[in-house]
């Protein structure tokens, strides 16, 4: 008896979810008066014209925080949001809209910037490599070498175990792994002239992309003024056939940039009309060497922002909450906004990372991705879920972060999808950009992102990688993604609530899938039942997170009881099927 009341109960929840009317969140948002349909606002205006030619214009610079190409990127950018219509914040009052500050702080440490740079054997006319072809050869935070350069023995180091117990005093060390690994053993106190180095990593596909490198770095010295060169595929393995053969002399001429500077962060403002308090963040940083990382999140923040202005002069908008735009250093300036003021951080409600965001696939690999809110694929990855080659560690049931957000963009993108033949997917949890800030207080996060890019750090992260149609499609989903959130009520609420529940069904189902794949190759009974109950948790505290877009949570309440009842309903099902 008790087993047919069950059975009955779930057949009707899994009827009542299959019958509910599908209402498209993107098209028909429902405020006091009207329907508003941003799909069609949005995707007939973001043309990824203005995302491409600022792409472009920060492209072609080597980016480090306070050097030349980093500042003139910022002030760029915030040229083009006064033709828009911001204005800076010195110059406002308390009913303008669109305003814009450049945050201007005093570096640490010195900057750097590369200039010049070769690498020749001795006896050969043809340079081993030289900076105007690869702009990466120079390790970032080397010093310049004497105008007529350094001339030396080359010494290979195959165990860099054995470096220490090496004499390469006046020597050039080259190395089979990153410099930065080896230059304090290596120079700083084993008197090396420099180091020559070859790390690429096997995603980037090196014996293909033979002229590639992969910036790499050293630690800045005053004292010794070290030096590093990074070698492509090609360069090590010409250097490495010439050593076979004989000894090697090199001679290394690099000329760099280091010097006092300032860090700047440029925030734009559009001023929500209800809740201007509340606000969600976008975020793309400036520096990095290339075209797709990140001059791509550059460009599209910077379209989706003047295209707001435009529709807001138009009267084609008006949001509730405001809206908020960050172009800076990596991690640091969001950081920085989300910790230096307690009051303005607990009115975030969402802030998403814009990083790697115009790539063309069909040139670089790999797929757009959604990385998601920490979420049980980031503990027990299966089925689809997988890591990025750039990898992720596994993560526990106390730094999960359940929220509608995961479920509600990928949606969104999902749908712009189906319009442009675009394809989406999602990763688990990885971290490494401007949404870990975020999430580090407790604010949603996610990121839009593409990978595997075999180009990904290297100096053919060129223009010619970048797709104008793919700026346009992240633009268009993620402006559509903001204007929904920004005039969130409770009919988003609800309409969230019964696609989360529908997420969840299909998930459990899947979850109780790979449980019997895993239990028939051996795998334990509990930890299948842990999974469900994980992503059984996961899921209704989503769901209950929908109550910060309402004013009045008797509004969504019996919405929000009925979808986890389903969800609870259903996770017991999965783990009865388990225990058959």
């Amino acid at each position: 008896m008790y087993k047919k009341i069950i059975s009955l109960l779930i057949f009707i929840a899994f009827t009542a979810c299959k019958t509910r009317p599908t209402t498209t969140f993107t098209n028909k948002v429902e405020t006091k008066n009207t329907t508003v349909d941003y799909s069609k606002l949005v995707v007939n205006e973001f043309t990824g014209d203005l995302a491409y030619n600022t792409t472009a214009f920060v492209e072609k610079y080597w980016r480090v925080v306070g050097n030349t190409g980093f500042n003139k990127s910022i002030h760029k950018v915030a040229e083009e949001l006064e033709k828009a219509g911001f204005i800076k914040e010195e110059k406002t009052n308390s009913s303008t809209i669109l305003t814009y500050r450049i945050e201007e702080r005093p570096l640490k440490k010195t900057t750097w910037e590369s200039v010049a740079a070769s690498l020749t054997i001795q006896g050969e006319k043809l340079p081993l490599l030289q900076n105007s072809t690869n702009s990466n050869m120079i390790a970032l935070n080397s010093y310049s070498t004497p105008k007529k350069g350094v001339t030396a023995e080359v010494i290979y180091i195959a165990d860099v175990s054995k470096l220490k117990d090496t004499n390469v005093k006046g020597k050039i060390v080259f190395v089979e792994t990153s410099p930065a690994r080896v230059f304090n053993t290596a120079v700083v106190k084993g008197g090396a002239a420099g180091i020559l180095s070859y790390s690429n990593p096997s995603y980037l596909q090196p014996e293909k992309n033979t002229t590639s490198i992969q910036f790499r770095s050293i630690p800045q010295n005053k004292d010794v003024k070290g030096w590093a060169i990074a070698l492509s595929y090609h360069a090590k393995q010409r250097l490495k056939k010439k050593l076979q053969k004989e000894k090697v002399i090199v001679t290394a001429n690099i000329k760099t940039n280091i010097y006092p500077s300032t860090e700047l962060t440029l925030v734009a403002d559009i001023k929500g009309a209800v809740a201007p308090e509340q606000r969600l963040v976008y975020s793309a940083h400036v520096q990095e060497p290339g075209a797709n990382d990140n001059a791509t999140g550059v460009g599209v923040a910077l379209e989706m922002a003047t295209l707001t202005a435009k529709f807001i002069k138009e009267g084609k908008l008006s949001p509730k909450r405001t809206l908020t735009f960050l172009w800076g250093d990596e991690i640091v300036s969001t950081r920085r906004y989300v910790q230096e003021d307690k009051a303005r951080a607990k009115n975030i409600k969402w802030g998403i990372s814009l990083d790697m965001v115009g790539e063309n696939t069909a040139i670089t690999g790999g797929s757009f991705l959604i990385e998601k809110m920490p979420d049980p694929s980031a503990i027990w990855t299966r089925g689809n879920d997988k890591h990025t080659e750039w990898g992720g560690s596994v993560l526990s049931l106390e730094q999960m972060k359940p929220h509608y957000l995961n479920d509600f963009v990928l949606k969104i993108f999902k749908e712009q999808g189906k319009r442009t033949n675009w394809e989406v997917n999602t990763n688990p949890y990885e971290g490494g950009s401007d949404h870990t800030p975020f999430l580090a207080a407790d604010i949603p996060g996610v990121l839009f992102w593409h990978f595997t890019d075999q180009f990904y750090h290297t100096d053919n992260d060129r223009l010619d990688k970048v797709s104008k149609t793919t700026l346009k499609n992240v633009g268009t989903a993620a402006l559509i993604s903001a204007y929904t959130l920004l005039n969130a009520n409770k009919h988003t609420a609800k309409i969230i609530i019964s696609d989360i529940e529908k997420a969840a069904i299909t998930r459990l189902n899947e979850e109780l899938k790979q449980g019997k794949l895993a239990l028939a190759k051996g795998g334990k009974l509990q930890t299948q039942i842990n999974i469900i109950n994980a992503w059984q948790n996961w899921y209704t505290k989503a769901i209950n997170s929908t109550l910060d877009m309402v004013t009045s949570t008797s509004s969504i309440n019996a919405t929000i009881v009925n979808a986890q009842a389903t969800i609870k309903l259903t996770a017991e099902h999965c783990i009865a099927e388990l225990k058959r």
